[in-house]
């Protein structure tokens, strides 16, 4: 990586021969035609012990993936504005059971759908108001439109009347408060469901902060962390290590999605999505995950306290996310799997049927990008691709494999 020099894997307590599984198994995806090209980082006590890339960052133009290319992180976006929000939780701010209608007032008196016909939705009052905990935990009742399961997601996709925080030109402010008029499709925190609580979180920041919401983030958090390719479009002098995103089409061939010299992402926008609006590389996102195992600090510069880390990174469900009326999203099972504040917490192995450890937490981007950390080993892995869905082949769950085969001490 750019800003990590590469340790020897012995040194670290990983075995060379069976990290070099990794870039063959890189190697395989590229070379079949199934990924353009990837880049893979896993670091160990603080170094890192394997950085490589592989295949072409934009086959249209032939363009090799370098070590700093420029990614859509998406979903990964969650994780750095749910440290934005408990930085100020940690000023005292708010508790994680107040009602945000205390911050936004259109949250007030919230309903949720319990069925309906020829169109309409039935609706009864909730239980509860919706809290800080039940957004950073996704069981606030909110959904994503692209989930396509229950009508409530049908008025998230509607062209006129919809949300869209990806792509809509307004304001954050009018997203979140047109947000706040759709029914929920479960009670405040009986039910785990992706959707876009991260978004209202990032509009949260704004009102508490009173700064805008990507200014809070840069100024506050990526910054600090010397994240300097992380932002929500790719300045004019970046353009050419900017990646071009994918999705399979006839016969597995690939099809871009969004043309790195026409993307939307290379001028600023009007609305910046807490829950998937920024774009990163592999260096930024390993300095994030090391601020993170440092337990909130890089550097000398500290942006959260060891508590509140533990705190986020210990799970919030009653049990995991299957427990919690999962699975039915993304490429793997959700047994074994909790979630805490702004992430994915392993709870148990052998129920994930996946190599790991008690205490790992993670999440991934829409564009099949993932990172994990794993306190126990004090190891991450930082996958970065651009093929949508992320769901489209089992990659994530391959590299965990082949990144803990990897240690031998």
């Amino acid at each position: 990586m750019d800003t990590l020099p590469l340790v020897a894997p012995d040194q670290v307590g990983l075995s060379a021969a069976r990290l070099d599984r990794v870039r063959h198994w890189m190697k395989g995806w590229v070379d079949s035609g199934r990924l353009a090209g990837m880049v893979v980082a896993v670091m160990r006590r603080g170094e890192v012990a394997f950085a490589e890339t592989m295949g072409k960052a934009d086959l249209e133009r032939g363009k090799a993936m370098r070590p700093d290319s420029i990614f859509r992180i998406y979903s990964m976006t969650k994780p750095l504005t749910s440290v934005a929000i408990m930085m100020l939780y940690e000023e005292g701010r708010f508790q994680l059971d107040d009602p945000i209608s205390r911050f936004i007032p259109a949250f007030a008196g919230t309903r949720v759908a319990v069925g309906g016909s020829r169109g309409k939705i039935e609706t009864v009052p909730a239980e509860r108001e919706i809290t800080f905990r039940d957004l950073l935990t996704h069981t606030s009742g909110l959904t994503y439109g692209f989930m396509e399961s229950n009508p409530v997601d049908a008025m998230y996709r509607d062209k006129n009347a919809g949300v869209d925080f990806q792509t809509a030109t307004t304001s954050l402010k009018d997203l979140v408060e047109r947000l706040a008029t759709f029914p929920l499709i479960a009670q405040p925190g009986k039910a785990w469901n992706y959707s876009v609580a991260t978004d209202v979180l990032g509009y949260l920041v704004e009102v508490i902060s009173g700064q805008p919401f990507e200014v809070y983030l840069k100024q506050k958090v990526i910054d600090p962390l010397g994240m300097t390719d992380t932002d929500f479009h790719v300045p004019a002098a970046k353009h050419g290590r900017f990646t071009a995103n994918y999705a399979p089409g006839k016969g597995g061939k690939l099809q871009v999605i969004d043309d790195p010299e026409k993307s939307r992402y290379l001028a600023p926008r009007s609305v910046n999505s807490g829950g998937g609006g920024l774009v990163s590389t592999a260096a930024d996102y390993l300095r994030f995950c090391r601020f993170m195992l440092n337990k909130g600090e890089l550097g000398g510069t500290r942006l959260l306290g060891r508590k509140t880390v533990e705190l986020m990174t210990s799970n919030h469900l009653k049990g995991d996310m299957a427990d919690m009326g999962m699975p039915r999203f993304s490429e793997s099972t959700y047994y074994g799997i909790g979630f805490g504040l702004g992430f994915s917490v392993t709870l148990d192995p052998a129920k994930a049927q996946i190599l790991g450890s008690p205490g790992e937490y993670a999440w991934g981007g829409a564009a099949s990008t993932a990172f994990w950390c794993d306190p126990a080993e004090d190891m991450a892995v930082v996958l970065l691709t651009q093929l949508m869905p992320s769901s489209t082949y089992p990659i994530r769950r391959e590299l965990r494999v082949l990144t803990y085969q990897a240690i031998v001490d």
